[in-house]
């Protein structure tokens, strides 16, 4: 028979290797040989077919159920925007026998997903990416988890922050969607929220709400900031604001977290007239290198399956996602045109109390 082929593409996520794994599973059942592709995309470039191509039986998957991160590993490909790369790929593929590929990856791994059906080969897309950024879905692979380490993150930083009465800065993942951001807001009772949607928000209303919060006798807010909300901040000249309290800082630099938490400080004041001594931290690739939570399992269990039932019964050019909390698919033209309005009620509620 020929063979089916899974590949992990894009930013590694929690759950991937749990969907290879109900992959492998589904296909085992079905009696169809699954080939793993190492590297995502650059695995298909055919520099190394004898090495970027494994069989996965039920022995080596089995193993990686649930592990974090990717066993199959990942990268960006840039190459593969390229037409002729695209069918090189196909080619190789073909050589290889292979009749269908699943790639569980973000918007970047679809578009890559749909260059190679329009190659010819059968594909089927598993939404892997923790901003939950791909709008025809309810949620993405990795996305729960990454909202439940960062609410363990933020509801610590949150008690060492009253002993102290100490506001905290902490950012999260998330360069255009920030609903893990809003959801570790939501959920851990934090005073602010910034997310990449919030264009063009300014330094001097977050300073603002801040201070505010002082005034009513909370010293020890939190401030939760999606990484990608820096890039859509209104211009503010951080070299000019600290250089004359003496602080290291360099012309032209971008504002990170460690800055904005040092420029909080001083644009803000306690009831003594002292600035509060604001934190921050980073909380960075423990978010995407955690086991997956049971929801993200289940999700990738469910995927899994119902990508190889739709390769098996000839069906290509689809993705997955969930809808109304079931597992469906979706035309991958129509996902990747999908546009998710931003929950402007819910950021405003948690600013606003």
């Amino acid at each position: 028979m020929p063979y089916i082929a899974v590949l992990t593409s894009g930013g590694d996520s929690p759950g991937m290797n749990a969907a290879v794994t109900a992959i492998a599973r589904s296909a085992a059942l079905l009696n169809m040989p699954l080939l793993g592709v190492d590297r995502g995309f650059n695995g298909l470039l055919g520099k190394s077919p004898k090495t970027d191509f494994m069989e996965l039986n039920l022995e080596k998957a089995l193993d990686i159920a649930d592990l974090p991160g990717t066993q199959l590993r990942t990268a960006r490909c840039v190459e593969f925007k390229d037409k002729a790369v695209q069918a090189r790929a196909a080619k190789l593929l073909r050589d290889m026998d292979v009749a269908g590929l699943i790639v569980i990856g973000g918007d970047g791994s679809f578009q890559g997903a749909r260059a190679l059906c329009e190659q010819g080969i059968p594909c089927i897309g598993i939404p892997g990416t923790i901003d939950n950024d791909l709008a025809y879905t309810e949620m993405t692979l990795g996305f729960d988890t990454a909202v439940n380490v960062c609410v363990d993150a933020v509801r610590s930083i949150r008690a060492t922050s009253r002993s102290h009465d100490r506001p905290h800065v902490v950012e999260v993942m998330g360069r255009h969607c920030g609903d893990i951001a809003l959801m570790t807001a939501a959920s851990t009772g934090a005073e602010i929220v910034i997310a990449p949607e919030a264009k063009r928000w300014t330094v001097d209303e977050i300073a603002h709400r801040l201070q505010s919060q002082i005034d009513r006798g909370n010293y020890r807010s939190t401030i939760v900031v999606a990484e990608g909300s820096w890039e859509m901040m209104a211009p503010f000249d951080v070299y000019k604001f600290l250089k004359p309290y003496g602080k290291e800082v360099f012309e032209g630099e971008p504002m990170t977290a460690y800055r904005f938490a040092s420029v909080l400080k001083r644009k803000t004041t306690m009831p003594d007239g002292s600035f509060p001594e604001v934190r921050h931290t980073v909380i960075g690739y423990t978010q995407r290198g955690a086991q997956p939570t049971a929801r993200d399992a289940t999700f990738a269990f469910e995927s899994g399956v119902l990508a190889v039932n739709l390769l098996q019964h000839g069906v290509s050019n689809r993705v997955i996602g969930m809808k109304h909390g079931k597992v469906y698919h979706e035309d991958i033209e129509k996902a990747l045109k999908a546009r998710r309005p931003f929950n402007r009620s819910l950021y405003n509620t948690i600013n606003g109390l």
